[in-house]
């Protein structure tokens, strides 16, 4: 049997062991609980073979120029379809669109490229400040860390820009050092969210330095780390299980997709696994990137490394179907149900 022949036969072993394996939510009962796509609210058991961190379209242009006029949706669905098309073939039932607020979020585009494509899409409220600040509206400024808050929990109470499409999560972000005290106001703001919502916060962070005095901040509101998804974590092994003790959810959502990547990544994967971490991992590309302003949207990265390397990588390592249902189902489930986490 060629190679290729044997990741499909790995592929159809892992979708029938995720279409029958039980789906654990902590101590929460399942009819209790939900998470908000795109185009309805769901039940976490529906939510199924899950990528955590995509991208559609992203306009870098910056808050103070954007305007949804940069793009038409007929280009960026007939650029982005067949991609979202190709993980559904692969058995991936949904899609965390992590594109905020004035980098590019688009709903009535992703209700469009759901419905198009079957897949359940998730999409964000909150503002991003990494990039020092260049995605931020005016008002992230000057308003207060309750007036930030009151715009998200509007946006999930009420539908994000006059659409019926409410939010799934809280995405933020902030700068790779110590946290400014603007990021600090967008911490607390997205705690604060989180305590009137139940939306998990999701921070574009990286190292291990922010995102443990991000962790701080939520804890001193009375947030459960677990309520946190660290994005883009990097940095030592040591470091990132020591910022794993807390009970945050650990991102490694770069997965490139060159072997030295997958590689990289899945043995990062084995060994967290081996500390007893495999059920606060999650995982993705970060890819798509429908480019406003350039040719045909410039390049866009497909989503299918993981379903085509990383997980024949993992299966080569040891890893079984119920390893990989945790990975790639529970966890996505567990992550984003909407439920308020305090300590």
């Amino acid at each position: 049997m060629d190679a290729g022949a044997k990741n499909r036969v790995s592929r159809r072993k892992f979708l029938k062991a995720a279409a029958v394996a039980p789906l654990f939510l902590a101590d929460w009962k399942l009819e209790d609980t939900f998470i908000n796509s795109v185009n309805a609210r769901i039940k976490p058991a529906d939510l199924g073979i899950t990528l955590i961190h995509e991208h559609v379209l992203v306009d870098f242009i910056g808050a103070d120029k954007i305007s949804p006029d940069r793009w038409k949706h007929k280009d960026v669905i007939k650029k982005a379809l067949p991609y979202l098309l190709e993980i559904k073939k692969r058995g991936i039932k949904s899609l965390v669109e992590c594109t905020p607020a004035f980098l590019g979020r688009d709903v009535k585009l992703l209700q469009k490229l759901s419905q198009q494509s079957g897949l359940t899409i998730i999409t964000n409220t909150g503002y991003y400040g990494a990039s020092d600040n260049k995605y931020l509206p005016a008002w992230a400024f000057t308003e207060s860390a309750e007036e930030l808050a009151a715009r998200w929990i509007a946006e999930f109470e009420n539908g994000i820009e006059g659409t019926n499409v409410k939010p799934g999560f809280i995405k933020t972000g902030v700068n790779s050092g110590p946290l400014s005290a603007l990021h600090q106001k967008l911490i607390t703001a997205a705690a604060l969210t989180h305590l009137k919502t139940g939306l998990t916060i999701c921070s574009h962070t990286g190292p291990a330095l922010p995102a443990n005095q991000e962790i701080e901040i939520l804890k001193k509101m009375g947030v459960n780390p677990k309520a946190f998804v660290w994005v883009h974590a990097n940095g030592t092994r040591e470091e990132i299980v020591n910022t794993a003790i807390s009970g945050c959810w650990v991102s490694l959502d770069g997965i490139g997709d060159d072997d030295k990547s997958v590689a990289a990544n899945g043995e990062l994967i084995i060994f967290l696994k081996s500390k007893g971490l495999l059920n606060q991992l999650l995982i993705s590309h970060d890819a798509g990137w429908y480019t406003p302003g350039e040719p045909d949207g410039g390049k866009f990265r497909g989503y299918t490394t993981i379903s085509d390397k990383l997980i024949p990588y993992l299966k080569s390592k040891g890893f079984e179907e119920k390893d990989l249902n945790q990975l790639m189902v529970q966890n996505p489930a567990n992550a984003f149900t909407i439920k308020i986490r305090k300590l």
